[in-house]
């Protein structure tokens, strides 16, 4: 007890003074850990009142273009009734807030968003009682609003009550605002740094600069799988300026430019051993474990179908690449990185380094996007190493091609499916097996008797990791595809199909509000359609295709989702567009090509995204329902396009492509 006393003297004393707000929140009580571990549920320093009234607001969470900065600023701007402008949120450095697991999952807005709204409601009401205890007077008689408190003909600042005595005690539960009172959440508000960022202000990792800073390239092997067995380093060394930097099979040179770093990596001369590495065409049946049953449909007092369906590797393209700048002062690494888990950033470091974590500070600024693909520390390790080796600041920036081939993908599989229905279309049987792709979304949100589910995870001949949605994406993909599937063998508009197998009353509403929106079934020829639900998210998503003359193409997209009470409808639609605009890529393009270790899709002028010129007429439909409490936004909107667009086409031309991308039958080819 006498230490935990001691790091809150020193809290406060670098906060200077002032009122430190402290909340409990049950539901994520495994995320809200101070440094040393222990749990928050009576103290943490997740808001600040300044004697000059400046609010400061602490999270672990990050900001990775999901705008999570404006969401949760909004969300204590409205239980301390104060504008957006006079609140600072400090994200992801793990000197300064408290612990947190990371920034994925959809969790920020179902999780942190009620904690800050529970500890700015406790400010609110701390400083409600100050005022009172102050003037002797009944507390139900004032007011907290504009930054101060009001009543009894006596009015005082939020930074004047501040200069009392902090609390340390803990936070009782008090009433939230309701969202009908709402006056800053529910609304849309402006993204918060907008400006900075779209007139180039923004600094990101690899803007980064520090005096006698090096820029560091690291040795990697040119095909996956081999193995360091020498290198000759002498010709980098004498190069001018060039540093060396070799423990066991890690090799890095820096130097005082990107050039000359470039230039001293060539200069190496590296031995590799290779070791055997499988083929891209055999990755299917390394996934099933053997060959693949063939898919079929048969029809007998009702419809079954037996099908496989596969999805290859896809990589992240975040638009920014992993980057750090790393600083080792002889006793602390400062690590700045672009990260969705800084706290796991730390660990990982500190293991590198062979140090305490109380050693080793990681800051993350607002990151050019994530995807799940920044979940681990690979350049922040990689700069610690060589900053540390060295001595002196290390900046290093991943190539586009490091990122395509040394990053981790989203995993492939196989999904081996076997469904039945009867003749009045009520699902009878359900079996559903995901090979290596995960088990997310992989639960059939629709009626049928004991259905059997599951997930598998086999040997990966590449490195895998998360990717928005998981496996939600690929087990929608199927399930959806199954779905139409059945509808049209029983002669049935795939809409009523899904209703009369549906029985959960939100996916139901999104569902049927997508029909309606694009008027299904319209001429019944080019629509697609699907649904589905993830991490508290509900989706449908309706396409409309065209024949061209060198293909199809989508031509339209609506789509309706529903997450709860939303917090912000313009930075929501942004959320969604930008999920549908990036299912978009892997419903139709993107795959990782590579063969014995090579990776061959390894640029973006060989690896397909979407382009301006592939994005169809869009229509965001958002479902607001305050009743009940906010999911997150960034993910649920992804899983439905896919199965979308395969609906789609199945019904204009009669072929079902069960195969992740669907690029043979969609695609218009073009010149790269």
């Amino acid at each position: 007890m006498k230490r935990m006393e001691l790091t809150r003297r020193e809290v406060l004393a670098r906060l200077g003074g002032g009122v430190l707000v402290l909340a409990f929140a049950p539901a994520c009580v495994a995320q809200n850990r101070n440094q040393a571990g222990q749990g928050t549920d009576r103290i943490a320093a997740w808001l600040h009142i300044g004697p000059d009234g400046k609010v400061t607001v602490f999270t672990g969470k990050v900001e990775v273009g999901q705008d999570i900065r404006t969401s949760l600023t909004q969300a204590v701007a409205e239980e301390l009734r104060l504008p957006m402008e006079a609140i600072e949120l400090v994200m992801g450095d793990t000197d300064r807030v408290p612990f947190d697991q990371g920034t994925f999952g959809s969790r920020t807005t179902p999780t942190m968003t009620p904690t800050l709204r529970r500890a700015a409601a406790s400010a609110r009401e701390t400083l409600l009682e100050l005022a009172a205890a102050r003037w002797s007077v009944d507390r139900s008689g004032l007011v907290a609003e504009g930054g101060s408190v009001r009543g009894a003909g006596q009015t005082a600042t939020y930074g004047d009550l501040a200069k009392e005595q902090p609390f340390d005690k803990p936070v009782r539960e008090v009433p939230l605002t309701d969202p009908k009172d709402w006056k800053v959440m529910g609304r849309p508000m402006p993204k918060v740094g907008g400006r900075d960022i779209v007139t180039g202000r923004h600094t990101y990792t690899s803007d980064l600069r520090r005096p006698g800073m090096l820029i560091a390239k690291v040795l990697r092997p040119s095909v996956l799988g081999e193995e360091l067995v020498s290198v000759d380093t002498r010709a980098a060394e004498r190069m001018k300026d060039v540093r060396v930097v070799r423990e066991g099979a890690f090799v890095a040179v820096a130097a005082p430019t990107l050039r000359q770093a470039e230039r001293a990596l060539q200069a190496l001369q590296p031995e590799w051993r290779s070791t055997e590495q499988p083929k891209g065409d055999d990755l299917f049946e390394i996934m099933r474990g053997g060959p693949l049953a063939p898919s079929e449909l048969t029809q007998r007092d009702g419809v079954q179908l037996r099908a496989t369906y596969k999805v290859p590797y896809i990589a992240h393209v975040p638009l920014e690449p992993r980057a750090a700048l790393a600083e080792w002062d002889g006793t602390k690494m400062t690590v700045h990185t672009g990260t969705q888990r800084p706290f796991g950033v730390r660990t990982e470091v500190a293991n590198a380094l062979g140090i305490p974590e109380s050693q080793v500070r990681v800051l993350v600024p607002d990151t050019g996007s994530g995807y799940g693909g920044k979940h681990s520390g690979d350049a922040a390790v990689e700069a610690a190493r060589i900053a540390r080796a060295l001595g002196v600041p290390i900046r290093l920036v991943w190539t586009r091609r490091e990122e395509f081939t040394f990053a981790y993908f989203r995993p492939a599989g196989v999904i081996e499916l076997a469904a039945a229905a009867d003749a009045e279309g009520r699902l009878t049987s359900w079996e559903f097996t995901n090979y290596n792709s995960g088990g997310a979304g992989v639960q059939t949100p629709y009626d049928v008797p004991n259905p059997r589910t599951q997930s598998r995870q086999t040997r990966s001949p590449l490195r895998q990791g998360s990717y928005r949605a998981l496996a939600s994406t690929f087990n929608h993909f199927a399930r959806e595809s199954a779905m139409d599937e059945l509808a049209h063998a029983l002669g049935q508009d795939p809409v009523a199909f899904r209703l009369k197998n549906l029985r959960n009353e939100r996916l139901r509403a999104v569902l049927e509000a997508c029909a309606k929106a694009i008027g299904w079934p319209g001429s019944g020829k080019n629509m697609g359609i699907a649904c589905g639900t993830e991490k508290g998210g509900y989706v449908a998503t309706a396409v409309e295709i065209e024949r061209g003359r060198f293909g199809f193409r989508v031509t339209r997209c609506v789509t309706v989702f529903e997450c709860g009470a939303i917090v912000n409808p313009l930075h929501l639609k942004s959320q969604v567009d930008g999920c549908v605009l990036m299912g978009l890529g892997g419903a139709l393009f993107e795959k990782i090509d590579f063969y014995k270790g090579q990776i061959i899709t390894d640029r973006l002028s060989a690896y397909r995204v979407p382009r301006f010129s592939d994005v169809p007429r869009m229509e965001t439909i958002l479902l607001d329902r305050p009743d009940l409490p906010s999911a997150g936004g960034s993910e649920a909107p992804i899983i439905a396009i896919a199965p979308a667009i395969a609906n789609a086409a199945f019904r204009l031309t009669g072929v079902r492509q069960r195969t992740l991308p669907l690029d043979g039958l969609l695609v218009r080819p073009r010149a790269t």
